[in-house]
């Protein structure tokens, strides 16, 4: 079994990092173990959190492992029992940080059981025992399982089985508060999203979790945001003001040459890169799920504004490409970046999410399709497949990092002629 290793920075990046984060829950050198049924199986919030920390802190070295499988309990499931997947599925990954979120299987999809109940409890703990007797010093952050759709949709019984969820959902931020755990609300931030998605569009905010218990890519955008606010995630990409042609702030970015005719210019590296987010989404799930969960606000904030300007609108272009319109008083006001498509930074975030997937496909080939199949089976290349898979893993790994990391860009704001 694998165990994943630092990937060679040296202790001076690492020292950076740590500045770098401020207060966010990860830190330089741990390694994430994502552990839970099929809503983590998705590979979907997990990824979108794992872009995150590669895209907002590019300098710090974390590694992370997705370890969902459909159908789990706290007894375990398909996968195996619950000691076999602790023992196989984490425990030798040696994580530093684990996330645990199950409870939407074992509530029986109806209304709140106490001996289910029961029975969840004690297998939670019975988890949380053998991994934190297994890991000392393991930080564990015990997930409050998403919702079950009973809020785009009538309730399939009377209260909704998002009630008994909520019951489960006490449970773990009493055992979190208890033992200093960390506790993310996974269900409530995405209940008032479906709520004010329904508001918007009724029909449209059903597919955000079609089936009412696996939500699409949209809808664990919602839920890897609700995760990442638990681990105090900054919202800040980096601000930029220049007024009359004179820089006056540049926060979390380098801004220099700053030169002003009729078309006012300036080259500007950002620390970071914006959260990825996909506006030509053509099912038009990604835009409703922004604005319903206020995800902007909490995690995207890519801030330019500029004063002193004489004409009424303008274009603006990075890199040579247009990336919008604005008038005189929107840039006065302040415009966010994250919320275009075009710029060349959400196109860098996006296809480093890209290799995000493409990495956790190779992890997730190795282990499902020849590690867990082919276990008893004494094979002469078995070993040998999966240390070849790991190596890929690790390739593209260096690859996301590398894509990860910002360049100086050139801005450009050209003013456009008055028909």
């Amino acid at each position: 079994m694998r165990i994943f290793k630092a990937f060679g920075l040296m202790a001076a990046i690492a020292s950076a990092a740590l500045a770098q984060n401020g207060g966010f829950y990860l830190h330089a050198g741990d390694r994430v173990v994502f552990y839970g049924d099929s809503i983590t199986d998705q590979r979907l919030y997990t990824t979108f959190a794992e872009t995150y920390v590669v895209t907002r802190f590019p300098k710090m070295p974390v590694t992370f492992v997705h370890s969902g499988w459909g159908g789990d309990r706290v007894s375990g499931g398909g996968g195996g029992p619950i000691d076999l997947r602790l023992t196989r599925d984490v425990i030798p990954y040696r994580p530093t940080v684990m996330t645990v979120m199950l409870g939407m299987n074992d509530g029986g999809y109806r209304a709140y059981d106490l001996k289910l109940f029961e029975t969840f409890s004690e297998g939670y703990q019975h988890i949380v025992k053998k991994v934190t007797e297994e890991i000392p010093g393991i930080r564990l952050t015990l997930i409050q399982p998403s919702p079950y759709d009973d809020y785009t949709r009538p309730p399939t019984f009377e209260g909704g089985y998002n009630k008994t969820l909520d019951q489960y959902s006490s449970f773990i931020q009493n055992l979190a508060d208890h033992n200093r755990y960390l506790d993310a609300n996974l269900n409530a931030p995405v209940v008032q999203a479906l709520v004010r998605a329904k508001s918007a569009d009724p029909e449209l905010a059903k597919k955000l979790i079609p089936d009412r218990v696996h939500p699409g890519a949209a809808g664990h955008m919602i839920m890897a945001q609700a995760l990442l606010k638990a681990w105090h995630a900054p919202s800040l990409v980096s601000a930029v003001e220049i007024d009359g042609g004179k820089l006056v702030k540049a926060t979390n970015t380098a801004v220099s040459n700053v030169a002003k005719q009729d078309t006012l210019t300036w080259v500007q590296q950002d620390q970071c890169l914006p959260f990825p987010i996909d506006w030509n989404d053509k099912d038009k799930l990604v835009p409703l799920a922004v604005d319903a969960s206020g995800l902007l606000d909490a995690l995207d904030q890519e801030m330019l504004t500029v004063r002193g300007l004489s004409a009424a609108k303008y274009a603006l272009r990075i890199d040579g490409a247009e990336a919008g319109q604005f008038t005189a008083d929107e840039l006065a006001g302040g415009i966010n970046l994250a919320k275009l498509a075009a710029t060349p930074m959400m196109k860098q975030a996006m296809n480093v999410h890209a290799l995000t997937l493409k990495r956790t496909g190779i992890h997730q080939f190795r282990w499902r399709n020849i590690q867990v199949p082919l276990a008893a089976e004494d094979l002469a290349h078995k070993a040998e497949a999966m240390a070849a898979l790991d190596k890929l893993d690790d390739d593209l790994m260096n690859e996301q990092h590398a894509l990860a990391q910002p360049v100086a860009r050139r801005y450009e704001l050209a003013p456009v002629a008055e028909r």
